[in-house]
C-alpha cells in the first residue's frame, strides 16, 4: 500500500524513502538482505502499476471538471493577466499638486512623511519639465509623472491631486535633454545592494523608475534588492545614463553565462541536508527529506536568501528551459525503466487492485479540491490547475497543463503548494513503513 499511495500521487521521492526507511529499519532488526530485497522489490512493483493512472487521472480530472463547469479558459486567462496587473506591477500616474499640506515642500520631506512606494520620474512647473532631486519643492499646480503600483494610486491621489490627461510623449517634447533607456544590471558585486545603496540620483542625475525582473514591472522601490538579470529603467541625461551604464555591467554577453556553481552547490549542499535524521517525538526510527525534499528546501532557501547575501543565482532562461526539460524527461524515463520489467506480472499477480486502490487515491481527493476550490472558493482555472498537480508533486501533468492551455501561471501556484506536498509525502512514506513494522 506504500508503493501504491506512492504511484498514485506520483511521488518517487517518497517511494525511495521508504525503501531506504524499510532497508534501515529491518538492519536494525536483524531481518535477513534477501527479504529486505524481496520487500523492496514488491514496494516498486505496487508503485509502478499504480503510476500511470497517476498521471493519467490527473489529466482526466483537469480535462472532465473543465467541461463539467464549463470554463472558458481564454476569458479566466485574461482575467488573471488583468488581476496580475493591478497588483505590484509598475503603472505610470501623471497628476496635478492640488494638496496644500504639501505646498512648498521638498520632495524629500513628503517621501519621508508619506511613504517611498513610488517613484517622481519628472515634475514640470511653469510648463517646464525638469529631474526632480531630493531638494525639489512643489508648488500648486504642478505636473508629476509618477512610478506606482496599482494598489497605490488611490492613496496618491489623495496625497497629490487628481490624475491629469497627459501622456509620456508630452514630457519628452517639452524637455529634450532627457532620454529613457533600460540597462541591465550584469555586475555581480551589485547583487544584495538595494536602489538606495546605488546612489545613482545623487551621483549621476540618474532616477531609476521600474525594475523588470523575469518579465515582471516592479516599482523602483529604494529598499528594492538588485539582482543580477534585472532591468533598470532609467531617465536622466543621455550622457549620464552612459556613466550608470558602465557602472551597472549593461553587458548582454555576460547574461549568456550561466551561474553553474550555486546550483551545483545548491544540489550537494540539498543531498547532504536531505541525508540528515530527523527524529520525532513518539517516531521510533530517524525521518530523512531525502534526495528530493532536501534539495527542494535548500532551492527555496537560497532562492529567498541568495541575492540578499550575494550569491547570484541568476540563470538564462533558455538554460532554465533545457534543465527543465530534459529532468523530465530523465525522470520519466528512469520510472519506466524501473518498473518496467514487473509491470504485467505485478498485474497479473493481483495487481489489477492495486490499480483500483491507486484511482481512488489519485481521484477521490482531487475531484474534493477541485469542486471545492471551484466552488467555495472562487479560485481561477489556472490556480486550481496548478494545486492539483503541486499537490500530487506532478510535473508531467504541469508540462501538460502549459502546453494545453497556453501559460504559466499554473507553474506559479504549483510552486507555491508543491514544497509542503513533497516533504509530507516523503514523511508519510517512512511513517507508514516505521508504524508497520514497529
Amino acid at each position: 500500500m506504500v508503493g501504491v499511495m506512492s504511484g498514485a500521487v506520483t511521488n518517487t521521492p517518497g517511494l525511495g524513502a521508504a525503501q531506504q526507511t524499510f532497508a534501515d529499519v529491518s538492519a536494525a532488526s536483524g531481518s535477513s538482505v534477501l527479504a529486505a530485497g524481496a520487500a523492496s522489490e514488491k514496494l516498486a512493483s505496487a508503485y509502478a502499476v499504480a503510476y500511470p493512472m497517476g498521471v493519467i487521472g490527473v489529466i482526466m480530472v483537469i480535462v472532465l471538471f473543465k467541461a463539467l463547469f464549463k470554463i472558458d479558459h481564454r476569458k479566466e486567462l485574461h482575467e488573471l493577466e488583468e488581476q496580475e496587473g493591478a497588483g505590484e506591477h509598475a503603472r505610470r500616474m501623471h497628476v496635478a499638486v492640488e494638496n496644500p499640506a504639501i505646498f512648498g515642500k521638498k520632495l524629500f520631506d513628503v517621501v519621508r512623511d508619506f511613504g517611498d512606494d513610488f517613484v517622481v520620474s519628472r515634475v514640470m512647473h511653469d510648463d517646464e519639465v525638469s529631474f526632480p532631486t531630493a531638494d525639489t519643492v512643489l508648488h500648486e499646480g504642478d505636473k508629476l509623472l509618477l512610478v506606482t503600483s496599482q494598489g497605490e494610486v488611490d492613496r496618491l491621489r489623495i496625497l497629490f491631486g487628481e490624475e491629469v490627461p497627459l501622456h509620456v510623449q508630452d514630457w519628452k517634447e517639452k524637455d529634450h535633454t532627457m532620454v529613457t533607456r533600460r540597462i541591465v544590471v550584469t555586475n555581480s558585486k551589485l547583487t544584495g545592494k538595494t536602489i538606495k545603496d546605488l546612489r545613482l540620483r545623487s551621483a549621476f542625475g540618474v532616477s531609476v523608475t521600474r525594475v523588470i525582473r523575469a518579465g515582471v514591472e516592479l516599482v523602483a522601490r529604494p529598499t528594492l534588492y538588485i539582482q543580477v538579470g534585472d532591468g533598470l529603467m532609467c531617465v536622466g541625461p543621455e550622457q549620464n545614463i552612459e556613466q550608470v551604464a558602465a557602472k551597472v555591467g549593461n553587458s548582454n554577453d555576460a547574461l549568456n553565462k550561466p551561474n553553474l556553481v550555486p546550483i551545483f552547490l545548491g544540489i550537494v549542499v540539498g543531498v547532504i541536508f536531505g541525508s540528515i535524521p530527523m527524529r520525532f517525538p513518539g517516531v521510533p526510527q530517524a525521518i530523512k527529506l531525502g534526495l528530493a525534499g532536501g534539495p527542494l528546501i535548500i532551492a527555496i532557501l537560497l532562492g529567498h536568501f541568495g541575492p540578499k547575501y550575494k550569491i547570484t543565482t541568476y540563470t538564462t532562461t533558455s538554460a532554465n528551459l533545457m534543465i527543465r526539460e530534459i529532468g523530465i524527461s530523465l525522470f520519466l524515463a528512469a520510472v519506466g525503466i524501473g518498473a518496467g520489467s514487473n509491470f504485467w506480472s505485478s498485474i497479473v499477480g493481483g495487481g489489477y487492485w492495486w490499480i483500483l486502490y491507486g484511482a481512488l487515491i489519485t481521484l477521490v481527493p482531487l475531484c474534493i479540491t477541485f469542486i471545492v476550490a471551484r466552488a467555495a472558493c472562487h479560485l481561477n482555472f489556472y490556480q486550481i490547475c496548478g494545486l492539483i498537480t503541486g499537490s500530487c508533486t506532478n510535473p508531467p501533468v504541469l508540462a501538460f497543463a502549459q502546453g494545453m492551455y497556453g501559460s504559466d501561471f499554473t507553474s506559479v501556484n504549483y510552486a507555491t503548494v508543491y514544497p509542503l506536498s513533497m516533504f509530507m509525502r516523503v514523511l508519510v512514506a517512512q511513517l507508514l513503513i516505521v508504524f508497520a513494522l514497529g
